[in-house]
């Protein structure tokens, strides 16, 4: 009897467990972009109403345990559209691909403008950050600083004034890289610059934002040596809703912000809306700052084949600046340390600054959307800014008492200047005067995009009009009755002006011109795509022009006050291809040549309207070769590079003298590494190594001019071959985790490494022969980490986050940016500090 109740026990159980394996099933599937076909890492895929679901992982795959039935499968992820997928559970069951779509209206039209590069088939070096990162990562730190974890970045904020930060890629300072905004060039026309501050609020309204090192993917002729930075604004959203947000940090900082959107309307018509306030004291001492921004997108789907879409966005601010460089001993003997700020005091009780920024960079653009038949289509943008602004400075034949007249605590003595300038007999002789740089923009890119089964054609043109205003304004006379504006020899800088004449605030001194700048390119490109392969050939030509009107150095009458446009012809070509060996495995390579027209600045000397007979082409040839791997749980790449700089044009002026040097080369070349891993599905990790080697080329001869443009004696050399390049990290390396702790809360830890990290220097300073071969100052290698934190709930049903950032967690001391010294070594350097540790706190609720 007991023998029978013991087997029919087991056969019970066995039956039991045979019937639970039959009502066990797993859900498998791919979430890919719907218009790319690119995997969504990280997409959350849950049961409907429940707290049951996962992630998916580096292949866009997922895999979701069930029990065998019916359930309705929630597919979610940032910047897509929701999606809810009814689905039938029996064993293992895939849903295959399931496609989502952008949850922003015209998207896919910028994307294709703005040659925004795909994985495993644009055959370059690329970084892409989505929207989700910078929300989590950025917080309170410059915009450019987003980028610090991507290979041969050197991102800094300089002198710590908001908006002052730079970015160097490979090496190369922001002249030579080439940012584009929705596809539009934004670089500088006359110094190829980018000033972040004038785009200050950029963050709130980035939807995602490429780096392409070396040649990149863009079609246009750019000046983009070092690469492409390609920023993607958001657009109309498809749903209606809209955003709040707040945001509290170290030393005052406070930021409200706000987002809403129409959604797409029964009559086709959208429209979102942002704006921001931003204020704060600053770390360093002495550049409190406030700042706004906004954004707006009118878009109309007029009818299947048209689409009109107006955006405008801009950031008016003005915020005090730390200007000079101190020494480290100075840094260390004044009380208030790394913060330490020569260039302010205070002035009734408010904090006054000699280095003080003002600027409001609006843009619009009027884009047209035309599709034509199912493989073509023709996108235009038509686009201006009107940019005014300038920063303050102390001027005067006594001007040097802003950095030597100071108080017991070390800051600027305005008193004692005030003071001076009341006791004068010539009136004041420290004013503050502004230096104005404003401008009028204007350009139209219309891209042609045609596709004959594999092969897709693109054609086009870029059209640009820039005139840039500057000048010296008198703005704050600083207890004088009037100001003189005369030169060392007694004559007027204005030769139009008598010497005697008294100026008041408004008044122009120092200087006043135009400077203007035409292009016209056209551009073409022919690509080739399919599973395996992928090619591309890509040609450019432009022509340059610039011109100068000075109304200070000549006579109303005189024809050499207006310049005739000095023309340049420049090309571009380039190609490259990728090879998918496997699903995992894939390799590209790539190589392009072009030409670049000079800045501005070089093809004038001596701030007049004297023609550099001398200056030519800069050249510029790049090639790279990579490796990439990809699987569900990792992926990595390696990339070499080479690029050489050929005939670059540099034209320095030292106290009355000015100094062109022509025919000057740079070798920039190096190896990068990045790689992802998702081992499980809460924790990924990521890293980075970049070794570069960049350095000068053979030493060349420098002519040098006097204020009347006449050659000083004999042309000088400039020992310069074999000399590291400076003001940017040759080794850097990150490794970032993300781990989910609980569900719905998520913990990032960054870490980052910067070694090989040469003071910038002049070149043409490098006259002496006891110089010869002796690098800059090696600054101290320096780490960082960095603690990030993301919290989602629900506050009355609307979908609530909670990010909190800790920047620099373990206080390290570090100098970030240095000027070379006489004896190249940190005696003699002038330095900025980087910030000690920082925080922010921010909420953000979306309706």
């Amino acid at each position: 009897m007991l023998k029978s109740f013991k087997t029919l026990a087991l056969s019970i159980l066995f039956l039991g467990l045979a019937n639970l394996a039959l009502a066990q099933g797993v859900l498998k599937g791919v979430i890919v972009d719907e218009q790319s076909g690119e995997p969504l890492i990280g997409a959350t895929v849950m049961v409907e109403k429940t707290a049951k679901g996962t992630a998916t992982s580096l292949d866009g795959s997922f895999s979701l345990p069930l029990e065998n039935g019916k359930y309705n499968i929630q597919i979610s992820y940032v910047g897509y559209l929701e999606k809810i997928v009814p689905v039938e559970v029996s064993g293992e069951t895939s849903m295959g691909k399931v496609a989502l779509k952008s949850d922003a209206i015209g998207l896919e039209e910028v994307l294709v403008v703005s040659s925004i590069a795909r994985d495993r088939q644009t055959p370059v070096a690329v970084a892409t950050i989505k929207a989700e990162v910078i929300q989590e990562k950025l917080g309170t730190q410059e915009f450019p600083e987003i980028l610090k974890s991507t290979p041969s970045v050197y991102a800094t904020k300089q002198g710590g004034g908001y908006g002052d930060s730079r970015i160097n890629l490979r090496g190369f300072d922001s002249n030579n890289i080439g940012v584009l905004i929705n596809g539009v060039p934004v670089n500088d026309m006359e110094s190829g610059r980018v000033y972040w501050s004038n785009w200050a609020g950029l963050a709130d309204v980035t939807r995602t934002m490429q780096v392409q090192r070396g040649l990149g993917a863009s079609r246009l002729a750019l000046s983009s040596v070092g690469g492409t930075i390609n920023i993607v604004t958001n657009s109309t959203d498809a749903k209606m809703g809209g955003n709040v947000s707040y945001v509290v940090g170290n030393d005052g900082y406070s930021k409200k912000s706000f987002m809403v959107s129409t959604g797409l309307t029964e009559k086709n018509w959208a429209i979102t809306l942002s704006g921001a306030q931003t204020q704060g004291d600053g770390y360093v001492k002495g550049t409190n700052f406030e700042g706004w921004s906004y954004f707006a997108n009118i878009s109309k789907r007029i009818s299947d084949k048209h689409t009109l879409s107006l955006t405008a966005f801009g950031a008016p601010q003005w915020h005090n600046q730390r200007y000079n460089r101190s020494s480290i001993q100075t840094y260390r003997d004044h009380q208030d340390g790394i913060k330490y700020n020569a260039d302010y005091g205070y002035h009734n009780g408010k904090v006054y600054a000699t280095a003080y920024n003002y600027y409001h960079k609006p843009q619009i653009s009027l884009n047209h959307f035309w599709t034509i038949n199912s493989t073509t289509n023709l996108s235009t943008s038509a686009y201006a800014s009107l940019a005014t602004g300038g920063g303050r400075r102390a001027y005067g034949p006594q001007s040097a008492l802003a950095s030597t007249a100071r108080t017991p605590e070390g800051l600027i003595d305005w008193n004692a200047i005030i003071a001076n300038n009341a006791q004068s007999a010539t009136g004041s002789q420290t004013v503050m005067a502004n230096s104005v740089n404003s401008h009028d923009w204007y350009g139209v890119l219309s891209t042609f995009n045609k596709d004959y089964n594999n092969i897709k054609i693109t054609a086009g043109a870029d059209v640009r009009y820039y005139k840039g205003y500057h000048m010296y304004i008198l703005d704050d006379l600083l207890g004088g009755d009037y100001f003189l504006d005369v030169k060392s020899n007694g004559t007027s800088y204005d030769v139009n002006r008598d010497p005697s004449t008294t100026l008041k605030k408004g008044d122009t001194v120092n200087y006043y011109y135009y400077g203007e700048v035409l292009w016209g390119g056209l551009f073409t490109q022919a690509e080739y795509t399919t599973d395996k392969y992928s090619a591309f050939v890509s040609a450019a030509v432009s022509q340059v022009g610039n011109k100068r009107t000075d109304f200070f150095t000549y006579l109303k009458d005189s024809p050499e006050r207006e310049t005739d446009w000095q023309k340049f012809t420049t090309f571009s070509i380039k190609g490259g291809a990728n090879y998918n060996i496997t699903e995992n495995h894939n390799v590209f390579v790539n190589g392009g040549y072009f030409t670049r027209a000079p800045f501005f600045r070089s093809v004038f000397l001596n701030y007049r309207n004297e023609i550099n007979e001398a200056v030519k082409l800069e050249r510029v040839f790049s090639a790279e070769v990579g490796y990439g791997y990809r699987s569900r749980i990792f992926s990595a790449n390696v990339t070499a590079y080479r690029t050489a700089w050929l005939d670059k044009a540099l034209s320095r002026t030292v106290g009355l003298e000015t100094y062109n040097i022509l025919g000057l080369d740079a070798i920039h070349q190096g190896i990068e590494v990045d790689f992802t891993t998702k081992p499980i599905e809460r924790l990924e990790v990521r890293g980075m190594l970049s070794l570069g080697d960049w350095r000068w080329g053979s030493d060349v001869n420098a002519s040098v001019f006097d204020e009347n443009n006449q050659p000083v004696g004999s042309p000088v050399t400039v020992f310069s071959d074999g000399l590291h390049v400076g003001d940017a990290a040759q080794t850097t390396a990150s490794i970032g985790v993300d781990y989910e702790f609980l569900p719905k809360f998520k913990v990032a830890l960054d870490w980052t490494y910067y070694d090989r990290l040469y003071a910038y220097f002049d070149v043409n300073s490098r006259q002496s022969v006891a110089d010869k071969g002796i690098d800059a100052w090696k600054m101290p290698s320096y780490q960082l980490v960095d603690l990030g934190l993301k919290y989602d709930f629900k506050v009355g049903g609307m979908n609530t986050t909670l990010y909190g950032n800790i920047y620099n967690l373990f206080d390290v001391e570090y100098i970030s940016d240095a000027n070379d010294g006489s004896s190249h070594d940190f005696d003699t350097a002038t330095v900025y500090y980087g910030f000690g540790r920082t925080w922010n706190m921010s909420i953000k609720v979306k309706f």
